[in-house]
């Protein structure tokens, strides 16, 4: 298979009828790798909105739990990327995000913030650091997606297009960005969770390429320290050339699904979808997945 043979795949389909399967190969073949960390930093936007990073914190999930709550925001999203809106397992995922949104007073105005971070993030990222830029083919059809999925999570007044998900996100940072000493908190046991995933030696260092990675806006809100002109080029300079690297690669033959992801590691014997969450709900059961690092349909509808 050539290398922008995907993409021409991509290109013939329609990105609103044909939207989850766009997204599935563009998330699951194309960009795997780089989804999983814009995901990341999509989530770990939204904190710095201190109506929902002061949430987050006296939840405590994000403080106290905080590979747990990151294993099963990733696995729930998951499930609804691999098995579909209609799906049993997609159904279900849905279902527990529900549930446990309903558990909390959030505003439909956060909640749709949190969905155009995923829609908006996903792109800069890529058109940053991915071996190719993101077609707007591949952007229309994540806003149809996601405009999907906001539906079934009650959302209201979505934005339709991808120029509608950016401006609402970029006019509520401008109005909402700012500083809460539990979001900070939030932010910190993050940063440490994702330092932790390394040989604890490299910790220091860690922080401080993920700090370089982060724009003005969010440095400011969480009032960390600006890094150095050179520690921030000499960082997203070797991200970039990743995506060099990667675009010399031959193209991916099987998805890559976020269950299978190293930094998922909750549940090294597998888990129920309908368990996933904050609260885990009684009698409600389904979806088996075996094991997070199976290459295989490991949840079978």
């Amino acid at each position: 298979m050539k290398r922008f043979a995907r993409l021409e795949q991509i290109l013939r389909l329609d990105p609103e009828q044909d939207f989850l399967a766009i997204y599935r190969l563009t998330t699951t073949f194309e960009f795997p790798w780089d989804y999983t960390r814009a995901l990341e930093l999509a989530l770990y936007r939204t904190y710095a909105v201190p109506s929902i990073g002061r949430l987050l914190a006296q939840t405590a999930e994000l403080t106290e739990r905080t590979q747990k709550r990151y294993d099963d925001t990733a696995l729930l999203l998951d499930a609804i990327v691999e098995h579909g809106f209609t799906g049993k397992c997609g159904r279900t995922a849905i279902r527990r995000i529900n549930q446990m949104h309903r558990s909390y007073d959030i505003s439909n105005d956060d909640m749709r913030y949190v969905l155009c971070t995923f829609v908006v993030v996903p792109k800069r990222w890529i058109d940053a650091y991915g071996w190719r830029r993101l077609s707007r083919h591949e952007a229309a059809a994540a806003a149809a997606y996601y405009r999907t999925l906001g539906r079934h999570l009650g959302i209201k007044d979505i934005p339709r297009s991808y120029e509608e998900f950016e401006k609402c996100l970029d006019d509520y940072e401008d109005a909402n960005f700012g500083w809460d000493q539990g979001a900070r908190e939030v932010s910190d046991a993050t940063l440490d969770l994702m330092a932790s995933w390394y040989p604890r030696p490299l910790a220091p260092m860690l922080r401080n390429v993920t700090l370089a990675l982060l724009d003005d806006p969010l440095l400011r809100a969480f009032r960390y320290e600006r890094p150095g002109a050179v520690t921030r080029s000499l960082v997203r300079r070797a991200v970039w050339m990743r995506g060099r690297v990667v675009r010399l690669m031959p193209p991916r033959r099987k998805p890559h699904y976020a269950r299978q992801n190293r930094e998922i590691k909750g549940y090294p014997r597998g888990y129920q979808v309908a368990e996933l969450g904050s609260f885990p709900v009684a009698g409600i059961r389904g979806c088996p997945v075996s094991h997070q690092g199976d290459s295989t349909t490991a949840a079978l509808e």
